[in-house]
């Protein structure tokens, strides 16, 4: 039987087998309910095909169902170009590309160098900025614009920000990063301000007025600079596609659209598909509305839930059931924990697979002696053949696994952690990616600021001085040829005027940029910090990435948009061993799989979490837990502490609380579980009767002092 995200491939054609066969043997390796959704509505002439959504339960293929449906599609004619497929990472636009083109070339005879490609998989975002840039013109942007990440967002909404007395307040006023999140919060859910403060960021409510106005001048100045943020990749292509015209257009271009994990979608995301394919025929979305956790992000499990009666001729609903990655006892207490939600598409889990026992439902006494009883369950899984790689340790919040991490450490047991800074907060990369902005959209103020301030002498008034030239010259570049810095740094401005015409010249082939950039940049790379050595590595390695984009503008767009995950100089000391154990949040560990899996604080206050007092926050709680649990293929163990620490909760320090085991696990889905307590009950002593004589122990001690 093949795993659920494995393409399996018919064997090579022979000249005698015809695409019919070849397609049947491709198809073979499905089962019912995946080769339903396979062919659903291929019959029919392509470009008229009625609304489809997959529901797909953790483990059940769906990676494999999405990519033979492509597959299919273009073996019955579909056109590759006009299929647009969107998911939420461009590695996995990629990957489904890659194995969609595979399954093709089979079933077309074709060699695999010859697999037909899919111009159109990408992100929702990578897809966004690729049809603004071919719409500017259209749509009044500038074609040149760039993209700024958060970090460039947050600076720019604390220039503006001070620009309007904000941060000289006699009250407190939210800072720059709370400022973008509300601002993020309010575009993706498409809600107004006011209900995204009082739900979200309540302590901010007083600011609405303020913060309005606030929000008005940061999109102003984007405008003037020629930037969009993240967001607005969403926000703009919803806009375009708001104009019947521009929407006709854009859904003609796509017989096709094919949508993965769709319970993570955004109202911003949504609209924007109801626009492209108004009634839904060519449709496809993926996803299951178990495993939406992401609301934090802007996410609405009402996509999901609502997608079948959105259209005058519903979609057909089709749910894969049987799981490739689990034993059936935890699929049982996880379609338990599923099943009481309030409201789901129906499914139940179900596999074939043997079983290892059932999973384990752990009291303890508090998390200290949670973090020994699951570093001596890992280690007897290792003795007992289990690599520490395939195990895995899941929380709700990063700092619960403070106790675990010491006891791992004191045990010499390895482990790596998922989360930490990204590549491009490293002040280094973003310094060089902040040359090649600059040279790319002179109108961009955050990157003009930043490169201009690593030449000594140059300050913030004299790069504001600057940049203030340059927004009012006709030839932003001759600005910076005529610019008079102060006197100390006149010979390093005219090494940077040199390299910034180089940059602007219209001769210049990519990516011969990165190598001008470079060359400038290394110098102050050397004088700015003493770990430079291990720093050049990064830069010298973007520079290597440079040479795989067609362009400066694609490099900094998909740079921006699929960034690295993590640099050199924050890595941390070097691994080196021959197996660590995973620790994650469980949102980090959506989408994973690992065959022990162990989940901590299952306990009212952590699962749920105590800030989630909503109805539909708590729902959201019980799908968390249903993610944790799904990521476990043969042994699954809930820890319940019956006492745990709350952090940063007063002047005083931590304080521990009481807990109960989660209300998402009730004492019928309970008994599913083998339960165990640890430490067991100590032995009962034997009865040792007291001496016969007994002494006055009280009158020796006050004769001692006579």
């Amino acid at each position: 039987m093949p795993t659920p995200d494995t393409v399996s491939l018919p064997p090579p054609a022979s000249a005698q087998s015809t695409q019919t066969e070849r397609l049947a043997a491709a198809l073979a390796t499905l089962n019912d309910a995946q080769r339903a959704a396979v062919e659903h509505g291929v019959g029919a002439a392509l470009g008229d095909v009625r609304p489809l959504l997959v529901i797909a339960g953790a483990g059940s293929g769906k990676t494999s169902t999405l990519a033979h449906r492509v597959a299919n599609l273009i073996a019955q004619g579909a056109d590759p170009q006009r299929i647009l497929l969107l998911t939420f990472s461009r590695r996995a636009a990629q990957e489904m590309a890659r194995r969609a083109g595979q399954v093709a070339a089979q079933v077309l005879g074709l060699r695999s160098e010859a697999a037909p490609a899919l111009p159109w998989a990408g992100t929702f975002h990578g897809v966004g900025a690729r049809l603004l840039r071919e719409y500017a013109a259209q749509i009044g942007l500038d074609e040149n614009f760039t993209i700024h990440d958060r970090g460039d967002a947050e600076d720019l909404m604390g220039l503006v920000r001070h620009e309007l007395g904000f941060s000289a307040t006699t009250k407190r006023f939210p800072r720059k990063g709370t400022c973008v999140s509300i601002y993020s919060r309010t575009v993706n859910t498409c809600a107004p301000l006011v209900e995204v403060l009082a739900q979200a960021f309540p302590w901010c409510a007083e600011w609405e007025s303020e913060l309005k106005r606030l929000f008005a001048g940061y999109v102003e100045a984007k405008q003037q600079q020629h930037v969009l943020d993240y967001d607005d990749l969403l926000l703009y292509w919803a806009g375009m596609v708001a104009e019947p015209a521009l929407a006709a257009h854009l859904g003609a271009r796509f017989d096709h659209v094919l949508v993965d994990e769709y319970q993570d979608t955004n109202r911003l995301q949504a609209a924007i598909l109801l626009a492209l394919k108004p009634d839904g025929r060519g449709l496809t979305v993926v996803g299951d509305d178990a495993q939406s956790i992401y609301s934090f992000r802007g996410a609405t499990v009402r996509n999901i839930l609502d997608f079948p009666a959105q259209f005058a001729e519903p979609a057909r609903v089709v749910a894969l059931e049987r799981n490739y990655r689990s034993t059936q006892p935890i699929l049982d207490v996880s379609n338990a924990v599923i099943a009481a939600a309030a409201e789901r598409h129906a499914k139940t889990l179900w596999t074939d697979k043997p079983s290892a026992g059932r999973p384990q439902l752990v009291l303890v006494p508090d998390e200290a002696q949670q973090a020994q009883w699951v570093a001596d369950r890992v280690l007897a899984h290792r003795e007992g053949g289990l690599a520490l790689k395939s195990q895995a340790v899941l929380f709700r919040t990063s700092y619960h696994s403070a106790a675990l991490e010491l006891e791992l450490a004191r045990r010499n047991i390895p482990f790596v952690k998922y989360g930490g800074l990204k590549f491009l907060e490293a002040s280094h990369v973003k310094d060089l990616l902040a040359v090649l902005r600059f040279a790319q959209n002179p109108r961009g103020r955050m990157a003009g600021f930043r490169v201009t301030q690593l030449i000594p002498g140059i300050g913030p008034a004299t790069a504001t001085r600057l940049l203030d030239a340059m927004d009012t010259a006709a030839d932003p570049t001759a600005a910076v040829q005529d610019f008079v810095p102060p006197a100390s740094a006149q010979v390093e401005w005219g090494c940077f005027a040199d390299t910034y015409a180089a940059l602007r010249a219209p001769t210049l082939e990519w990516p011969a940029d990165m190598g001008l950039a470079l060359d400038w940049y290394l110098p102050h790379l050397e004088r700015l910090h003493d770990d430079a050595g291990v720093r050049r590595g990064d830069v010298e390695q973007l520079a290597r990435l440079a040479a795989g984009y067609a362009s400066r503008e694609r490099f900094l767009t998909e740079l921006t948009l699929d960034p690295p995950e993590a640099t050199s100089d924050r890595a941390g000391p070097p691994l080196l061993d021959e197996d660590y154990l995973i620790l994650s949040t469980i949102h980090s560990a959506k989408g994973q799989e690992w065959t022990s899996v162990h989940v901590l604080n299952v306990v009212d206050g952590c699962l749920p979490a105590d800030v989630a007092q909503g109805a539909q926050e708590l729902e959201e709680e019980r799908r968390l837990l249903y993610v944790a649990m799904t990521r476990a293929k043969d042994h699954l163990h809930l820890l319940v502490p019956q006492r745990f620490y709350v952090t940063q909760q007063s002047a005083r320090g931590d304080r521990h609380l009481y807990a109960g085991r989660s209300r998402f696990i009730t004492e019928a889905d309970a008994a599913r579980f083998e339960r165990c307590t640890w430490p067991p009950p100590p032995v009962q002593a034997p009865h040792v009767p007291a001496p016969a004589a007994a002494i006055d122990l009280l009158a020796r001690m006050r004769a001692a002092w006579r």
